[in-house]
């Protein structure tokens, strides 16, 4: 009797434990909110957001997971198909595609409050919307800009383009041309991964590549307008020698060196890459930032935004939603965008007069801001394999001189056109 008395009370204590302890724990959810941030500002504004909300929402924990853009994809598709993705996912609007159409992301527009959905305008949501449905809030941009010697350029007396009187693409020739010479060359054009650049400037020529039938199918064409981008960077390198062939094969990275020992006049990189000049820069470098030239289409320009996007699997897409949305209130994103030396989608966001300075130009990028596009591949399903196993060696031929304008125009046609049909039956 006294034995099974002692059990009975140590298997009550035990349940009393299991069912008060740790009540409110059991009530508790966790979210894992994985982020992409890697530089130190960027990071460290993400985890004291994730710390704000922790401190105020005791009932919905965020835990923050450092993931890496060099590997996202992949390591993405691992974990969906693993059933162990996070629930709330950062990642870039050009490789939503294939994680939208395959069912691993969630559909956002009945999740989402209307004050985030306003916010941002629809020019950026066409970025992160797939079929019928929104599958990701893009809430950082960037433009791709020139970063110019502005020491070098005043000397030489040429005409300094502004986002009111931006430079043409012939007359961005033209100067890049009339600033080379002795070894020097008017602007390197770091094009390692060639597709994107040259199709998101394109659009400021009215040049479009993919072309999306009534009957849905997408199909490439090359017309003139998409000429024009890729032959001035081919004539730059291959006619006038205003352009080094030599970074043709870099990174936007790669380049600072010879850009800081004034070998070039001009880089084209994205308008967060002043972050690294800033910290790399020689002491009393003088440098500006310039708007990339204009065509038919103006300033327009493509872009593939930064994402937050919640896994379909997740069991709490509410209070997913609701933590992007304290994530993304316009003075948060404007932190984050602070931190990451981009731009934010948000129309809010885009007031703060921290985004309006002239110091490290943060008003030349923000004056870009209204002129940003989808990507023209954006939504185009196949499109990976068309830009690694087509248009990536095509242009890389291309731009060094081994391939002339019409094989550039087969591969990217023909060939392309064979790819994407895979993807479309």
């Amino acid at each position: 009797m006294r034995t099974r008395w002692i059990l009975a009370l140590v298997m009550g204590l035990l349940l009393t434990a299991c069912s008060s302890d740790d009540g409110s724990s059991d009530r508790r959810i966790t979210l894992r909110f994985q982020s992409l941030a890697w530089q130190e500002e960027s990071v460290d504004a993400n985890k004291e957001l994730v710390e704000e909300w922790n401190a105020v929402h005791p009932d919905v924990k965020v835990e923050y997971v450092q993931g890496s853009w060099d590997s996202v994809h992949d390591q993405l598709l691992t974990s969906f198909e693993g059933g162990e993705a996070p629930d709330i996912i950062h990642d870039a609007s050009d490789d939503l595609a294939d994680f939208a159409y395959g069912g691993y992301l969630a559909e956002l527009g009945e999740l989402l409050p209307e004050r985030l959905k306003s916010d941002i305008p629809q020019r950026s949501w066409e970025t992160a919307t797939f079929g019928d449905g929104i599958y990701g809030v893009p809430f950082l941009q960037e433009p791709r800009v020139l970063i110019a010697n502005a020491e070098w350029l005043k000397e030489s007396g040429v005409r300094i383009p502004t986002p009111e009187n931006p430079w043409t693409w012939e007359e961005f020739r033209s100067i890049a041309k009339e600033l080379s010479g002795e070894g020097k060359y008017g602007v390197a054009w770091p094009l390692k991964e060639p597709v994107s650049a040259t199709l998101n400037l394109s659009l400021s020529t009215g040049g479009q590549m993919f072309h999306r039938g009534a009957d849905g199918r997408v199909t490439v064409r090359f017309d003139a307008a998409d000429e024009v981008v890729p032959r001035t960077v081919h004539d730059e390198v291959n006619t006038d020698g205003s352009a080094s062939s030599t970074t043709l094969g870099m990174g936007g990275s790669d380049t600072l060196p010879g850009f800081f020992g004034g070998k070039y006049a001009m880089v084209p990189l994205g308008f967060s890459y002043r972050q690294q000049i800033v910290q790399q820069a020689p002491k009393g470098f003088d440098w500006q930032v310039l708007p990339a030239p204009a065509g038919a289409d103006g300033l327009t320009q493509g872009v593939s935004p930064q994402t937050l996007s919640i896994a379909e699997d997740s069991p709490h897409k509410k209070e997913a939603a609701e933590f992007i949305d304290f994530l993304l209130q316009p003075k948060n994103m404007v932190r984050l965008a602070l931190g990451d030396w981009m731009l934010p989608t948000g129309t809010e966001a885009l007031k703060d007069p921290a985004l309006h300075t002239t110091k490290d130009d943060w008003a030349t990028g923000t004056a870009l801001a209204a002129q940003l596009r989808s990507a023209p591949a954006q939504s185009v399903r196949g499109y990976p394999e068309w830009k690694d196993k087509v248009a990536t060696p095509a242009f890389q031929e291309y731009y060094s001189g081994a391939i002339d304008l019409d094989e550039l125009r087969k591969r990217l046609v023909e060939d392309g056109n064979l790819v994407l049909a895979r993807y479309q039956r």
